[in-house]
């Protein structure tokens, strides 16, 4: 047996262990939204518009227990899915999950590894590869396969772990393997040994403390607490490695789903002085110095690929912006409210104009009314509009 094969049957073995996520079934879809596996959502994140079509493929890559799967199912309804994974006791989780909230009939699983996803048939227009890359023992090979996948104008949503956000992670599981000895490779030891090694220390103890006010919310479940700390395989990154890693892929990037966290305003608003100096550094370099100085928050990297052509639209002339066709963002909840949650689950209170605005977008989107005629209607200002925009509260189109 090769080691690329010796790993993927041990990380097979551990899902099989303990299925993941542990998320419980249910007869109803899934609660609430995760925008980045809305393909309207996505693609406007993007490309700041509305795709053309909604009648697309997704690829869930390393679907494990079916969560996520499930969501891009319920989220895109006119969507054919297949989701791969190498363990299949994790994938019959996944059906069964999928078969209980109604969605059975729109998905594929098939039990297969990254690295022969060129075995599908046709193009994604959609990929999601969630935890999964990190897992690989070649995770170059494996972007590498998953981007021959990507369809022209698809994109590729990418989440791998962050090393320096993961130190006490990767401590701890030197430790449980160090103890485990000869026994490692059974995943339900591993999980006694670690919870053990947790009551023992004191409770200063700074392993002890980063688990419990950053991770013990998620751990109290086995699975979660084995996917973190017993698995047998994980390669983490930083700014320099992520991005030869994104380079290797030979897709754009496009940017992190989480860009307020990558502003350096967050950390250096007060010191202009900082800010200047640090005006004429790359973005790359600029990543690298906000991870730098709050490691902490940078467990992981959330990201957007694309196979190009891909349209952009930045809706900054005031004439191309009045001529679009508003209609109210998909991940909103609370809608009709004066209080709504927006794309990111963040509180944001309307202005009776802005309510009036969002309600006339969603009337009649196919009659071809324009950013322009509501503004008339409701009395909202343009840079009003603008905001709205910027808070994901709307889908925008161009004239055809």
């Amino acid at each position: 047996m090769s080691n690329a094969q010796a790993v993927s049957t041990a990380v097979a073995k551990l899902y099989d262990t303990y299925p993941f996520p542990p998320d419980p079934l249910s007869d109803q879809p899934p609660p609430g939204y995760n925008w980045r596996w809305h393909w309207q959502a996505a693609y406007q994140f993007c490309t700041g518009q509305k795709p053309s079509r909604s009648d697309i493929r997704i690829l869930d890559a390393g679907c494990g227990s079916g969560v996520g799967t499930e969501y891009l199912l319920h989220l895109n309804p006119e969507a054919e899915v297949v989701g791969i994974d190498l363990s299949a006791g994790t994938l019959a989780v996944a059906q069964e999950r999928c078969q209980r909230s109604g969605v059975a009939h729109r998905v594929t699983f098939q039990q297969l590894s990254l690295f022969d996803v060129d075995q599908l048939p046709g193009e994604f227009n959609l990929i999601n590869c969630v935890g999964v890359l990190h897992h690989t023992i070649d995770p170059v090979r494996g972007i590498q396969a998953l981007a021959q996948k990507v369809a022209p104008g698809g994109l590729l949503h990418i989440f791998v772990y962050g090393e320096l956000g993961r130190w006490e992670i990767k401590l701890m599981q030197e430790a449980i393997a160090l103890l485990q000895g000869e026994r490692q490779g059974d995943y339900q030891d591993g999980v006694q040994v670690g919870r053990a090694v947790f009551a023992a220390l004191p409770e200063s103890n700074p392993l002890v403390q980063r688990e419990k006010t950053r991770w013990s919310l998620e751990n109290h479940r086995d699975e979660c607490f084995a996917d973190m700390y017993v698995h047998p395989q994980e390669i983490d990154y930083n700014m320099e490695t992520l991005f030869d890693l994104i380079e290797a892929s030979g897709l754009d990037f496009l940017g992190f789903s989480n860009p307020q966290v990558w502003s350096l305003e967050r950390l250096l608003a007060k010191a202009p002085d900082l800010m200047a100096r640090a005006q004429p550094l790359s973005d790359r370099q600029r990543y690298r110095l906000i991870e730098l100085l709050d490691p902490g928050m940078i467990s992981h990297y959330e990201f957007f690929l694309a196979k190009p052509p891909l349209p952009f639209i930045d809706w900054s002339e005031d004439s191309t912006l009045l001529a679009a066709i508003p209609e109210r963002h998909p991940c909103m909840d609370g809608w009709p409210s004066a209080t709504v949650f927006n794309y990111n689950y963040e509180v944001v209170k309307l202005s009776e104009p802005e309510q009036a605005f969002l309600q006339g977008c969603g009337e009649n989107p196919e009659a071809g009314v324009t950013v322009a005629m509501l503004c008339q209607r409701s009395g909202l200002l343009l840079a009003e509009v603008r905001s709205l925009l910027k808070q994901q509260l709307l889908l925008l189109s161009p004239q055809a």
